[in-house]
């Protein structure tokens, strides 16, 4: 019997792939960044702090509404400020006069993203019926990791190609993961 919970559980896969991608892309451009925007790295290691902390907050917050609206929008609203968050990362640091001040907007918005999914993920897999539900779980948490290796092998080829200079491509491409 085919599974009609096929697609919300690959779905779910994917949405590790992407917590992996907002909470793995930004460190691989530390140098980069403080080349490009003379930020020193003391200040742009906080993105990262930053990401995490956000993420816990939105894990605490996610309680008072997720139920509220419901799983299905609360993921839809993950993978959006997720896709957004990554976008923004290629743009927002050009429009600030203080390219740190839009390096940290887009992180605080896909930041939003990464706590949803964290808090949603497991719990939509483990709710959908499945003949092998112990199977589908370990595969689920094993999707962060391979999606850090993704986002590392993924973003070094890049990088080799199209040189580190081209990371705001690679930013737009990283968002169409979420996005689709």
């Amino acid at each position: 019997m085919k599974n009609q919970y096929d697609k919300t559980i690959t779905a779910c896969f994917i949405g590790y792939v992407v917590q992996a991608v907002v909470n793995n892309f930004v460190p691989l451009l530390f140098i980069t960044l403080r080349n490009e925007y003379s930020i020193p790295l003391s200040k742009i290691t906080i993105l990262i702090t930053v990401n995490f902390t956000l993420q816990l907050c939105v894990d605490l917050a996610s309680v008072t509404f997720v139920d509220k609206i419901g799983y299905r929008a609360s993921m839809i609203l993950a993978h959006l400020c997720a896709a957004a968050g990554l976008a923004l990362l290629a743009v927002l640091p050009d429009l600030f006069s203080d390219p740190f001040a839009g390096l940290l907007a887009a992180v605080a918005l896909y930041a939003v993203g990464g706590g949803l999914l964290e808090v949603l993920v497991s719990p939509v897999v483990e709710a959908c019926p499945s003949d092998n539900k112990e199977k589908a779980m370990s595969m689920l948490h094993s999707f962060y990791c391979w999606g850090y290796v993704g986002v590392v092998l993924f973003s070094t080829v890049f990088f080799k190609v199209f040189t580190v200079a081209r990371w705001k491509t690679l930013a737009l491409v990283w968002a169409c993961v979420p996005a689709l």
